[in-house]
């Protein structure tokens, strides 16, 4: 049976151990259930991140669609951050490195901003409960010094997306997520 852990920095954030079930030729982890994921929600798509070390993505934030990231190879540090006006931990920073050693996921509600630098080369799968939407795709600074994220690196590689996000300051009222409890 998987373990769930309920973070105790950001309401909603779960951390979530599957079974591993290993012998002389490898290993088999369950690593999704829908069953998992509270709020009824569906993980409708999944994608693919393969970064190479000393890559930075984010801080992305959605005020509809939730995460949950699974790491298979490599070490990432995870930055979240709750945006949700309301929330009972509204501006929490939480830090949470994932590695390929240690079987982990990480469910991540909407509202909730998300990053990850790779520490070294790795692959990331993730899956949301809801399909792509442009509208939807919104960010904030990764270095917002209100954030103050330790992502592990020193001259992150970033997009251009996210090399030009907005300081939370700088966010108009209307995308700013609300929390809708618990």
């Amino acid at each position: 049976m998987a373990e769930f852990t309920a973070s105790s920095q950001i309401t909603g954030v779960i951390i979530i151990k599957p079974d591993v079930h290993g012998d002389e030729r490898g290993r088999f982890v369950e690593t999704y259930r829908r069953s998992w994921f509270p709020e009824g929600r569906e993980m409708l798509q999944g994608n693919r991140a393969e970064r190479s070390a000393g890559c930075l993505v984010g801080l992305h934030y959605h005020l509809r669609q939730a995460d949950y990231w699974y790491l298979l190879r490599g070490h990432a540090r995870v930055i979240l951050h709750d945006l949700r006006k309301g929330s009972p931990t509204e501006a929490a920073t939480m830090t949470y490195d994932l590695d390929e050693d240690i079987d982990t996921g990480i469910y991540i509600p909407p509202g909730v901003a998300h990053g990850f630098s790779s520490l070294t080369d790795m692959l990331l799968t993730y899956l949301v409960d809801g399909y792509y939407n442009g509208s939807d795709e919104l960010g904030i600074a990764w270095n917002d010094p209100g954030v103050d994220a330790d992502w592990g690196i020193d001259t992150p590689v970033l997009s251009e997306r996210d090399a030009n996000n907005p300081l939370r300051s700088a966010i108009p009222d209307y995308l700013i997520p609300r929390y809708q409890g618990a």
